[in-house]
C-alpha cells in the first residue's frame, strides 16, 4: 500500500443503535402495510389467516436476521452482504451481488420509491404536477418525474452530509412513519364502530380485482400472501452495509435486525387488526386495485380528508424509504471500488464529511436514469429472486464461517443455530424455484441481468491477485 493510500480518508463510526435501527425500521416500512391487506385477504379468504400470515413471514424474516446479526457482528465492515459473500464463496459471488444491487435491485428500488412520492404528493395537492412542463421530440417532462428526480438529488446531497446528520434523518422520519401507523391504529380502535367479530367472517363473493384465481386459496393462495408479506418486510437488512459506520458494531447491529424487525411485526399485526376491526374481510377484498384498504379505514373515521391523509402518510413512507436506501446501499458500490472491482473513484472518501461522496452520487445518476426510463419496475419485477437468492447464500455463510473460522470472535451467535438458520434458507430455495416455475421469463431476464456483469468482473478482476483460500477473506 502506497503512503497516499494508507493517509487517505476513512469511513467513521458515528451512527448510534437509533439510527441503526431506523434504516432497518423505514426501509421496510413502504407501501406494503397499506397496500397489502386487499390482496392477502383474497388470497386466504380469512381475516384471520391474513394475521398469521404477517405473524409467519415476520418469524422467517427473523429467522433471516440471526445469521446476518451473528456474521455482522463479527465482520462490521462497509459493504456488508458484497463483504460476506466474498469472504465466503469468493471475488465472483461478491461482485455479483454487487452488480445486482447496484444496476436493479437498490437503484430501481429507490427510482420507484421516487416515483411513489411524486405520485403520493400529486394527490395530496389534488392533482396539480399532471402538467407537461418540458417537451423535446420523444422525450417530454411532466411535474411527477421533476419531482420524483428532484426528490432523488435532495436526498443523496442530504447523504453527503456526515454520516451523523444521515442518521439523523433516517430517525426523524421513521419516527413520523411508525406513528402515522399507531394513529391509522388508534384512529380505527378509538373512533370507528368495529367489530372484532369480523375476523372470524369469510369472504363471500368479494370481486378481488386483479387477483388471480389461481392465486386464492389452499397451498398456493397461502404461498401468495406469504409473498406479499415478505415484499412488505423487505429491507430488514439494509442497515448492513452500514456495519463500518456504527458504532459498538458488536453490540448494536444484533440489536438493530432484532429489535427492528420485531417493531415492523408487531406495527404490521396491529395496523392489520385495525382493517379488520373496521371493516369486513369481504370489503376488505372488494377495495379498489387503485386505492387502498387504510385509506378505506380512515374514511369511515374521516370522510374525504382521508384520501388526503393517506396520501401524506404514504409520500412520507416513500420518503423515509429512499432516503434509507440512499444511505445504506451507497457502501455497497465504495466497498467495490475500494477492492478493485468497481470504477475506483467511487472508492473514495470526503476529507471534510467522511462519507463515500462520489459512490452517492453515481449511485443518484443512475437511479435517475431508471426513473426516466420508466423501466424500473419490469427491471425490479425480473431480479425479486435475485435479492432472495442473496439473502439465502448471506445466511448460509454463517455456515461457512463456522467452519472455516472457527476461532473468530462472535460477539453474538445466531439464535436456534443450525435449524432456525437452515430453514431461512430452504424457505429461500423454495420462493427461488417457484419464481423460475411460475414466471420463468421473468426469472431468466434477471439471470440475464446478472451475467450482465461478467465482462466488468473480467475486466476489473485482470489486474487483482489470484484468489487463494487466505486472500478470500
Amino acid at each position: 500500500m502506497s503512503s497516499v493510500e494508507a493517509k487517505r480518508p476513512e469511513l467513521v463510526r458515528a451512527l448510534g443503535l437509533g439510527a441503526a435501527i431506523a434504516v432497518n425500521v423505514a426501509n421496510m416500512i413502504g407501501t406494503g402495510v397499506f397496500l397489502k391487506a386487499r390482496v392477502m385477504t383474497c388470497n386466504v379468504g380469512s381475516a384471520t389467516t391474513v394475521l398469521i400470515v404477517w405473524v409467519a413471514a415476520g418469524l422467517l424474516t427473523l429467522a433471516g436476521t440471526f445469521s446476518y446479526a451473528e456474521v455482522a457482528a463479527m465482520i462490521p465492515e462497509a459493504g456488508g452482504d458484497y463483504v460476506f459473500l466474498r469472504r465466503a464463496y469468493g471475488r465472483f459471488t461478491g461482485f455479483l451481488y454487487g452488480w445486482t444491487c447496484f444496476t436493479v435491485i437498490r437503484a430501481g428500488s429507490q427510482a420507484a420509491l421516487a416515483v411513489g412520492f411524486a405520485i403520493f404528493l400529486n394527490v395530496a395537492l389534488g392533482g396539480g404536477l399532471d402538467r407537461e412542463l418540458v417537451r423535446l421530440g420523444a422525450f417530454h417532462l411532466d411535474g411527477l418525474t421533476l419531482v420524483a428526480l428532484a426528490s432523488i438529488w435532495a436526498v443523496a446531497w442530504v447523504n453527503t452530509r456526515p454520516v451523523t446528520t444521515g442518521g439523523q434523518a433516517a430517525l426523524v422520519l421513521t419516527i413520523l412513519k411508525v406513528l402515522l401507523l399507531v394513529a391509522i391504529a388508534l384512529g380505527a380502535f378509538v373512533l370507528a364502530h368495529g367489530d372484532f367479530g369480523h375476523l372470524a367472517a369469510p369472504v363471500a363473493a368479494a370481486r378481488c380485482e386483479g387477483v388471480a384465481g389461481s392465486a386464492r386459496g389452499g397451498i398456493t393462495g397461502f404461498g401468495a400472501a406469504m409473498l406479499g408479506a415478505l415484499w412488505a418486510y423487505d429491507g430488514w437488512s439494509n442497515v448492513t452495509p452500514l456495519a463500518g459506520e456504527i458504532k459498538d458494531p458488536a453490540r448494536n447491529l444484533p440489536r438493530a435486525f432484532v429489535g427492528g424487525t420485531v417493531l415492523v411485526g408487531a406495527l404490521y399485526v396491529i395496523v392489520n387488526l385495525s382493517y379488520y376491526f373496521v371493516l369486513t374481510p369481504t370489503e376488505v377484498a372488494d377495495v379498489a386495485a387503485n386505492s387502498s384498504v387504510a385509506t378505506e379505514v380512515m374514511t369511515r373515521i374521516a370522510g374525504p380528508a382521508a384520501v388526503t391523509f393517506m396520501a401524506v402518510a404514504l409520500m412520507l413512507s416513500s420518503l423515509g424509504a429512499l432516503h434509507a436506501s440512499v444511505l445504506a446501499n451507497s457502501r455497497i458500490p465504495f466497498a467495490m471500488a475500494r477492492e478493485g472491482l468497481f470504477f475506483r473513484p467511487l472508492g473514495a472518501v470526503s476529507e471534510k464529511t467522511r462519507v463515500p461522496v462520489r459512490a452517492i452520487i453515481a449511485q443518484a445518476a443512475w437511479g435517475s436514469l431508471l426513473a426516466l426510463s420508466g423501466s424500473y419496475d419490469t427491471l425490479t419485477d425480473s431480479v425479486v429472486f435475485a435479492a432472495w437468492l442473496f439473502y439465502g447464500l448471506s445466511a448460509g455463510s454463517l455456515f461457512v464461517f463456522r467452519r472455516t473460522l472457527p476461532e473468530a470472535p462472535r460477539p453474538y451467535r445466531a439464535f436456534g443455530y443450525p435449524l432456525v438458520p437452515a430453514l431461512f434458507i430452504l424457505v429461500t430455495i423454495a420462493l427461488i424455484i417457484n419464481t423460475f416455475v411460475s414466471s420463468p421469463r421473468l426469472a431468466l431476464v434477471g439471470v440475464a441481468v446478472m451475467l450482465a456483469g461478467l465482462p466488468f468482473y473480467l475486466y476489473w478482476a485482470r489486474s487483482l491477485p489470484p484468489v487463494t483460500p487466505t486472500s478470500r477473506g
